[in-house]
């Protein structure tokens, strides 16, 4: 009698269907997990924007608030000191304008000295990369709003 070793087909096609439903319940979940953290990074970011945005103010108070988020980077590395056009205060990621699925800005700064901003965080892709776009004014209060963010009016939902 000749015995035969290995799997059948239908054998393989159950461990196949049992991988694929695992799959079908787990993506998802990761794809929250991804949304999830990248909002967190996203509120990090616009309170790490507050905090150079006030340090900057304290610095140059004849110059106000940063126009634009390469006045709060720079590279500031040896015998380079900071100034108004590169005070060395945020990193370059985040100077760039793109961090962890996010888009960054800096609006609302106008006067001499400026004594308002608007730091704006939206999604790239909606849905996708988050769900919520971030903001904040001058008081330092982060809030968010389920559509995309042209400007930040103040009246948006703080976040808690």
């Amino acid at each position: 009698m000749n015995k035969q070793k290995g799997f059948s087909l239908i054998e393989l096609l159950i461990v196949v269907a049992i991988i694929l439903i695992i799959a079908a319940i787990a993506i998802p979940n990761l794809l929250r997990a991804r949304i999830a953290a990248n909002e967190s990074s996203a509120v990090a970011s616009i309170r790490t924007l507050n905090t150079a945005q006030i340090s900057y103010n304290s610095a140059y108070p004849t110059v106000g608030f940063a126009a634009s988020l390469g006045n709060l980077a720079g590279t500031c590395t040896g015998a380079t000191t900071p100034t108004t056009s590169g005070a060395c205060l945020i990193d370059t990621q985040l100077a760039s304008g793109t961090k962890s699925g996010y888009s960054f800005q800096m609006t609302g700064v106008s006067g001499t000295p400026a004594s308002a901003y608007q730091a704006i965080g939206n999604p790239l892709t909606q849905n996708t990369t988050g769900v919520r776009s971030f903001c904040s004014v001058a008081d330092a209060v982060v809030r968010y709003d389920t559509a995309a963010l042209a400007a930040c009016a103040g009246t948006e939902t703080p976040l808690q």
